[in-house]
């Protein structure tokens, strides 16, 4: 659809610590949301860093307030229609309260541990005015817009697959840690190598012409 397009949102940085990178070394990594510029309304996948006690300490955040990112890209907080978690981890629904009252769409499983997993902060996905849209599945959220289930970093992990005039945009979140890894597993699908995750087929399927991440300035394309 030649009326979408879909920009970046840059929340900060975070510091993740070795003992959660593979390589034993701690990894500096950006927190990127992304707007999507739509005819029926903006919407908007992941809402940056929320703030609980431990995690500053844990992994040193550098935070964009959600208003202030948003306005680097000439939008409002009332211009938001929906908003898309591609999981609820604190890095990527902490300004979900700012936004209240806003529809914000996630999967069933994902909202169920959410609510009951020491790994996720409760109090920042049912805040005050909080507008829990569940998902079970695929869904068109807006004409052009279609959320895929993209499990593994978590199991309610999903991805926003986004009709443009240029071609589709894939927005993973974290599916893959970075753009490197997709690569190693879309080859490794077409060499037979490896256990690449069982979604990757759809996605490939809707023939991205970008595929985009939470944690990675870098873009995969074909």
């Amino acid at each position: 659809m030649t009326d979408i397009a879909v920009s970046r949102v840059d929340f900060g940085y975070f510091v993740r610590p070795a003992e959660e990178t593979g390589t034993g070394t701690a990894r500096v990594e950006p927190v990127l949301g992304y707007l999507i510029d739509h005819p029926g309304g903006a919407i908007l996948v992941d809402t940056g860093m929320g703030q609980a006690p431990g995690v500053d300490d844990h992994y040193r955040p550098r935070r964009v307030a959600l208003g202030e990112a948003l306005a680097a890209t000439g939008t409002r907080l009332d211009q938001i229609r929906y908003v898309v978690n591609c999981h609820l981890h604190f890095d990527h629904c902490g300004g979900n309260a700012d936004l209240a009252g806003v529809p914000v769409f996630a999967q069933r499983s994902e909202l169920a541990l959410a609510r009951t997993s020491e790994e996720y902060l409760a109090s920042l996905v049912d805040h005050p005015g909080a507008v829990l849209q569940e998902l079970d599945g695929e869904a068109e959220i807006a004409p052009g817009v279609l959320v895929v289930p993209t499990p593994g970093h978590t199991a309610g992990h999903q991805s926003v697959v986004v009709v443009t005039g240029d071609g589709t945009v894939i927005i993973a979140g974290q599916s893959h840690d970075h753009a490197t890894a997709f690569t190693g597993d879309v080859l490794g699908r077409r060499a037979g190598v490896g256990l690449p995750p069982p979604w990757l087929d759809r996605l490939l399927a809707l023939d991205p012409r970008r595929v985009l991440f939470a944690h990675d300035n870098a873009v995969w394309t074909p």
